[in-house]
């Protein structure tokens, strides 16, 4: 059996058969960074060989889910080409790992999934979220493409004209709204979260394994289909709007708690 022990930004914990992960950066509000990209997909790996676990419960620690990419981290610096690429490429390795895992991946969302957290989240297979909660895919607010998965799955979970306008705006949309628009499985007050999301995953993490697996797996094709089309462009374009001026007006804004000023440059 893996050692689980070992990670500390992306928290493991076995109880018989279901394994909860916890994002542990909850003073960043869960942003992705500081290593938790890179446990998550060590993981991620070592979760897909362990025949002991039958379910993932993914959740955060703290008051927030995720909250994407670390706007803060990203701007520090000027990464290398090599260094840009080699991140675009993780996020696409990632939701790739994400869509392969034989187990089911239960989301537990509290507070807000933006951005990169928000596509983690739906990349899940069934997602609960507090009423409160809300998702919302935020890359055109600070100058990005919304490449890495929010133009691969948004238009999957809502109705066309629906992604668009949220894509295209970061808008948000809350839990309740979620669950009533067909997003995710379902939205319950937050202090049932966490009980309702286990009782979820331990359900699955104790049943037929073999079945689940691979009706996973077949379902799964159709996300696989649209990976295939969408996912290398958008995150090729994303790439692209990482050198832009409005980035780093967007990344300056953040930090100094303004609003940016674009030129489209």
């Amino acid at each position: 059996m893996p050692d689980y022990s070992q990670f500390e930004k992306v928290l493991a914990r076995q109880d018989g058969r279901l394994l909860t992960l916890s994002f542990n950066r909850p003073e960043r509000r869960n942003a992705v960074g500081g290593g938790l990209h890179e446990d998550l997909d060590a993981l991620i790996a070592l979760v897909r060989k362990d025949d002991s676990v039958g379910a993932v419960l993914l959740r955060g620690e703290g008051q927030a889910f995720c909250a994407g990419g670390d706007i803060k981290e990203m701007s520090s610096g000027e990464p290398t080409a090599v260094e840009r690429v080699g991140s675009i490429l993780g996020s696409r390795e990632l939701l790739y790992s994400m869509l392969e895992i034989q187990q089911p991946i239960i989301a537990a969302v509290q507070g807000f999934a933006l951005g990169l957290g928000a596509t983690i989240a739906l990349f899940c297979d069934i997602v609960v979220a507090a009423e409160d909660a809300y998702f919302a895919d935020t890359h055109v607010n600070v100058g990005l493409v919304a490449g890495d998965g929010g133009a691969v799955l948004w238009p999957l979970l809502l109705p066309f004209g629906q992604a668009k306008y949220h894509l295209l705006t970061g808008d948000r949309i809350t839990g309740s709204d979620a669950a009533r628009m067909g997003m995710i499985h379902k939205a319950v007050p937050a202090d049932q979260l966490l009980e309702e999301a286990t009782a979820i995953a331990r359900r699955l993490a104790d049943g037929p394994t073999l079945a689940l697996k691979w009706t996973k797996k077949a379902v799964n094709q159709v996300l696989r289909e649209r990976l295939d089309l969408v996912l290398d462009i958008g995150l090729a374009l994303e790439g692209a709007t990482f050198t832009s001026d409005d980035f780093k007006e967007a990344s300056s804004a953040f930090i100094e708690k303004r609003k940016p000023t674009f030129t489209g440059r």
